[in-house]
Parts: C-alpha cells; structure tokens; sequence
C-alpha cells in the first residue's frame, strides 16, 4: 500500500478514536485489503469490530442479509448492492457506522456497462447512507489499493473529518 492509504488510514483511526466511533466493514473486491488498512494503526480494537469479506453472492445473502432480489435485479457490483453490504455490516457486527466495497477488480469480471475498475463504496450508520460509484484504473493491484484509499477517504469524509 502507498504512504497516501497509510496515512488516511492513521487520520482516519484518530477521528474514530477521539469520537468514540465504532466501524465495521463488508468487503467483496478487497478481499480483506480495507479492514487491514484500517487495523494496521495500534490500538485499532477500541473502534474497529470487525470486516465481512464476502466474496461470492452467497456469503453477501448468509452474512450480510443483502436479498436475493437486490443481487438477481441489480448484480453484485451496483450501488443497491453496496448499500446493503454497509446496512448489514453495521447490523452484523453491531458498530456506529459500517463501509462497504464492491466491485470488479479485473482483469476480467467486466460486464456490459461495468468495466473492470467500476467499484461501488457505500458508507452507513443508521440514519443514512452515501453511495458512491467510482470508476479506477490500472491492474489488479491498482484498483483494489484505488478501493481501499476512496473507501477510508469516503468513511473519513461521511464522519465530518477534515
């Protein structure tokens, strides 16, 4: 990971920390890549409960409770999608706020109207969501560690950070 994830990672675990803020992630593209960023600071478990990495829609049904309909009507990479990754994360795991990520990391995956790069991040508390949808580009690597910083910067900015 660049400096740039590191250091929104760190801003980000301050302002958790300062507000007593408790966070959650549901993770597909990253595969784990965005809750270890976010624990990768020490003392991570007073604000971080925990990260879904639900890869297949199966696991996005069983853990995260996003209905069969929202997957068949929308597909797994769409902003409906996303949002209720980050809704059933925070129920989940029980925390203040929860961020999700979805997408196609490539080098295939791409469908009609969603290329390889195209990623959905969704950020939740409660009361209200912000979905996002992001377009990145590079290889692999590129589009998941694009995922992580957008995802931590989203979470960051969605909080009042600044």
């Amino acid at each position: 990971m660049n400096m740039n994830v590191e250091i929104m990672a760190d801003r980000l675990g301050l302002l958790l920390e300062q507000r007593q803020i408790t966070v959650a992630a549901a993770e597909s593209c990253t595969g784990g890549l965005l809750g270890g960023m976010i624990t990768a600071r020490a003392g991570a478990s007073v604000y971080f409960l925990g990260s879904a990495v639900t890869y297949v829609n199966s696991a996005k049904e069983k853990l995260l409770g996003v209905p069969t309909a929202v997957l068949a009507a929308h597909g797994a990479v769409s902003a409906e999608t996303a949002a209720s990754m980050a809704s059933g994360a925070r129920i989940l795991f029980g925390s203040d706020v929860a961020v999700s990520v979805t997408g196609i990391a490539g080098p295939g995956g791409a469908v009609l109207g969603k290329p390889v790069g195209t990623v959905f991040i969704s950020v939740a508390d409660g009361q209200r969501a912000e979905t996002r949808r992001y377009q990145f580009a590079g290889d692999r690597g590129a589009v998941r560690e694009q995922t992580v910083l957008t995802a931590i910067t989203q979470l960051y900015d969605f909080l009042g950070g600044a």
